[in-house]
């Protein structure tokens, strides 16, 4: 069920600064037409950690109620406290998530065994597949394949990890250590197709926010044996990657969806926008790309 292009799709914020719910219906729509095979929202992308509690369940009831079925909804329900990332994993398995995806406990600096009972308590208390969400350029800590191997083997609902630690070799020892059934997302739009080579399912993807359909024609053509037109995609969308990460995640791809006019180009504190080189860069790209821009301020 979960495989292919899924979208970490970004939160759109009106001027006032509050969530817009109807670009954000708006955007879901956009990825369903465009063939996006799932939808992450409240990730890293979402700017999970500034909404509050209530507007992170809101965002995901909004996305599953506007999805109706037709691609799996993902949820991002991580938290570097046990209790508050078990809560709201339950939250979305009511809401009717087809699954989580929990990042690994950022600032505490868990140790392997405290990360292997973080997500074990999780696990155990709900009946939501899960996905785990390695990011130690974000966290700081790292999932060791063999802790991914003792949560994978002890729990059922354990179904796979977004890696995003751009290791080619830790990728391909999870799935060594795991078998062909674990399903090894890329989490780093630059290593897309060789994850796919080494037998990754797909991708949780920043730049599907604005070529939705080439990212999941990269992943269409690899698994219908079209490596050539695969691999193709992957050096097209190469330097449009490397465009949305000028400055953190997600402030190039709130910018370029901004430019395209698809959203407000707001995005909250600490975070700010996009401006001077860095947007001349992302505008470049966008050109060379030939996507159609506006002024934005």
């Amino acid at each position: 069920m979960i495989h292919g292009s899924i979208v970490a799709i970004v939160t759109p914020f009106d001027k006032d600064g509050f969530i817009d719910y109807g670009k954000l219906e708006e955007l879901i729509e956009f990825h369903i037409s465009s063939g996006t095979h799932g939808i992450v929202p409240v990730g890293t992308t979402g700017e999970s950690p500034t909404l509050s509690h209530i507007e992170h369940e809101q965002v995901i009831e909004f996305t599953v109620r506007t999805v109706r079925k037709r691609i799996p909804v993902i949820a991002g329900t991580g938290s570097n406290c046990t209790n508050e990332a078990l809560l709201l994993t339950r939250f979305a398995e009511r809401a009717g998530a087809d699954a989580a995806l929990v990042v690994t406990p950022y600032y505490n600096k868990p140790t392997q065994e405290g990360i292997y009972t973080h997500f074990c308590t999780i696990a155990g208390m709900t009946s939501l597949p899960l996905i785990l969400y390695n990011v130690p350029g974000r966290t700081v800590v790292n999932i060791e394949p063999d802790t991914m191997e003792r949560l994978f083997c002890e729990h059922e609902n354990i179904i796979g990890i977004k890696e995003a630690s751009g290791s080619i070799e830790q990728a391909s020892r999870m799935i060594f250590l795991c078998g062909e059934e674990l399903i090894l997302l890329s989490g780093d739009d630059a290593v897309n197709y060789p994850l796919l080579a080494v037998g990754g399912k797909g991708f949780i993807s920043v730049t599907a926010n604005i070529v939705p359909k080439d990212v999941a024609d990269m992943y269409n053509s690899f698994v219908s044996g079209e490596f050539k037109r695969s691999k193709e995609l992957h050096y097209k969308l190469l330097p449009l990657n490397i465009a949305l990460f000028l400055e953190s995640n997600p402030i190039p791809v709130k910018a370029a969806l901004a430019l395209m006019g698809k959203i407000s180009p707001e995005i909250r504190p600490p975070l700010y926008k996009l401006s001077g080189k860095n947007l001349l860069e992302l505008k470049k790209a966008l050109k060379r790309y030939r996507l159609k821009t506006i002024k934005i301020d």
